[in-house]
């Protein structure tokens, strides 16, 4: 009866999947839809409810695994079969004219078929397939290794888990992950109501959400991608990048929204016109047109150098100008107490979106420049993007202009600056400035520092104006009659935002070297100190040549660290931090025995258990783990998909090893 029962189910299950899978591809590929949301989301609940009574019918391309997985350590390299080469760019309908002569001349004919199509403004990835489910993703890395993000693309709803059974079913094809102009206009949306820091632009929100190990966060994110390539299609008959389209078309794939063909000069600039006027309705951000040659058979007749191929090119249109007044210049201030300049202009529309305000870089940029306040001055988007003052139009001015002047003090708390000779940077030097405060907290409650959620900016900002905080110790006595104080912060928020700062007390200790925010010392380097010296209070006695015996620990960050830990204030903050529970030592690895005492290792590629886990094995037999290979490496443990650091260890001549001769070598 039981077996009926589950033959039944996992025939229910099938049915199930294969509905969800064709009602995904017509919503997020074809942009039409057969059924309700309400019917859609019934049929995934089911489907839920059967995997959930059968774990044994679940299975890794179910619509059901899109929500992401438990956070990974780190991402490894894939090889990219075919290598992801990038397209030489030209801004000039002349250099373009000069490209197509070019086609004309290596094909020896006049007429030469391609293919136009918009250059979406993301990053760029390679997908294979393999008998018809996903198989990896990769990011184009250095063209030759990129990091592995399939967990990532798995969570993004347009790209299949599993192909239609009409189409292909083994192939690789590129494509461009980016996240649409509505969609990133919520996610800042919601980012502001949770006090956190907006995004800048769609592509580094896709970028750093690509870049994100927890794929859970990445879910929340409107990803979406577009193909456009085929790297490998195992022996299928596609001569064209035409037909590249139609093979994308039958795999369920997104592809472009608008191609031109053309043939002649005339026809490409009038694509390349054409699609300039339409790019701006594109759901996407686009920033210029691709230009390929539309016969595989000519695209290896006229080859490539060794950076880009000759059959194609990226035309990038002309960034919008506009012309503006720069009203005035306040100074931001940083958590190393570094100033920058803004400049604060008329309001004016540019791109697509107002623009108020510019950043100045640094003052020796305004000396270079000669900006001075009052100017006419041509702002542009850098990618379209971000702005920038590009010129100053100096013939505009009538003597009311006045000169931007080097800070002497503080524009916050009126302190002394002082300017480090080998650096551009002019800083504040009071340790307690309100900003410097407010940056140093922000850094320290970040997620990938000690990971306290609910603390973003405008609360922090809050804290401090309060004088509730004035460093990361002084979150430690938060309760709740304090956090009742803050504007729009109900009884649950309270709450949760206690709950959070209790539970950052058992955040590793790396995690805390790394949220002190020591000058020069990142999360990897904060990793390296903790598995070397196994806790901060041996790491914060260590000498400057102690530090340097360190894994990827130079000279500057060595000065650095040490200093840090010698000053009075940070050595009161410390202990404080101790003394509300923070964890302070490296979670004890039980010894199993020194076999492999005095070795270095550093694991690399697909093995069959999680580095952290083969880690922690190497280093119960006395062995230590590092990030990187150098001369000091004893051994590189490589599983499949090994990358970058398998062939530094061949350069280096390293030994390279595999689990079983691990195994070997611990007598297992």
């Amino acid at each position: 009866m039981r077996a009926m029962e589950f033959a039944a189910a996992a025939e229910r299950a099938n049915e199930l999947r294969r509905e969800l899978n064709y009602h995904n591809r017509l919503y997020y590929v074809e942009a039409r839809s057969e059924i309700s949301d309400q019917e859609f989301d019934a049929k995934l609940r089911e489907l839920q409810a059967i995997e959930a009574e059968h774990p044994s019918l679940l299975t890794a391309d179910s619509p059901t695994q899109r929500v992401g997985g438990a956070p990974i350590e780190g991402f490894t390299q894939i090889r990219h079969a075919v290598p992801m080469m990038s397209l030489d760019n030209t801004y000039s309908e002349q250099e373009l004219v000069a490209f197509f002569a070019r086609l004309q001349k290596g094909l020896g004919r006049e007429k030469v078929r391609c293919v136009v199509e918009p250059k979406v403004d993301g990053v760029a990835i390679t997908v294979r397939y393999e008998n018809g489910a996903l198989k990896h993703g990769a990011t184009r890395g250095d063209g030759q290794m990129g990091d592995d993000v399939t967990v990532n693309l798995r969570t993004i709803k347009s790209v299949p888990l599993r192909l239609p059974t009409e189409g292909p079913q083994t192939f690789e094809v590129r494509g461009e992950v980016f996240m649409p102009k509505a969609g990133f206009a919520k996610l800042n949306e919601e980012r502001d109501e949770a006090g956190e820091a907006r995004f800048a632009n769609p592509r580094n929100a896709t970028a750093g959400t690509l870049k994100q190990l927890d794929s859970r966060i990445v879910a929340k994110r409107p990803l979406d991608i577009v193909f456009y390539g085929l790297a490998d299609a195992a022996g299928a008959d596609v001569p064209t990048q035409s037909a590249v389209y139609e093979l994308l078309a039958r795999a369920g794939l997104r592809k472009a929204d608008i191609v031109w063909h053309a043939d002649s000069v005339e026809d490409l600039l009038k694509a390349i016109r054409e699609l300039d006027e339409r790019r701006k309705t594109l759901p996407y951000e686009t920033d210029g047109a691709v230009i390929k040659v539309d016969s595989f058979a000519d695209q290896r007749d006229l080859g490539a150098t060794s950076k880009s191929p000759r059959w194609a090119i990226a035309y990038k249109y002309q960034p919008e100008q506009a012309e503006t007044k720069l009203l005035a210049v306040d100074i931001q201030v940083g958590r190393t107490g570094a100033l920058t300049p803004v400049a604060r202009l008329t309001p004016v529309f540019l791109s697509g979106s107002t623009v108020s305000n510019a950043t100045l870089h640094n003052f020796e940029e305004i000396e270079r420049k000669d900006i001075r306040v009052g100017d006419t001055v041509v702002i542009e988007k850098a990618g379209e993007i971000i702005p920038a003052v590009v010129v100053v139009k100096k013939e505009l001015r009538n003597g009311s202009e006045t000169t931007i002047v080097r800070p002497t003090c503080c524009p916050v708390c009126g302190s002394g600056v002082r300017q480090d000779e080998e650096q551009v940077a002019i800083r504040c030097t009071n340790f307690e400035c309100p900003e410097q405060v407010k940056r140093r907290i922000e850094h320290f409650v970040a997620r990938g520092a000690m990971d306290i959620r609910g603390l973003g900016e405008q609360v922090v900002g809050q804290l401090v104006d309060l004088k509730l905080i004035k460093d990361p110790a002084d979150l430690y006595d938060l309760n709740e009659l304090l956090l009742a104080r803050l504007e729009r912060q109900g009884t649950k928020s309270i709450d949760n935002m206690l709950k959070a700062i209790a539970e950052s007390k058992s955040q590793a200790p790396w995690r805390l070297v790394f949220g002190l925010g020591i000058l020069h010392v990142g999360a990897f380097s904060a990793r390296s100190l903790m598995d070397h010296f196994g806790s901060i209070d041996a790491l914060a006695a260590a000498s400057v040549e102690d530090l340097l015996r360190c894994e990827d620990i130079g000279g500057i960050v060595a000065t650095s660290i040490h200093d840090w830990f010698r000053d009075e204030r940070n050595v009161l903050i410390l202990d404080r931090l101790r003394t509300a529970g923070l964890s302070f030592a490296q979670a004890g690895v039980e010894a199993a025995s020194d076999k492999l005492a005095g070795t270095t290792w550093v694991i690399t590629g697909t093995l069959s258990m999680p580095r952290e886990e083969i880690a922690d094995l190497i280093r119960s037999h006395g062995g230590k783990v590092s990030g990187s290979v150098s001369g000091k490496t004893s051994y590189v443990l490589a599983g499949t998909d090994a990358g970058s650091k398998l062939d530094k260890a061949t350069k280096l001549g390293v030994k390279v090893v595999d689990e079983a001769t691990l195994a070997e070598l611990l007598g297992e």
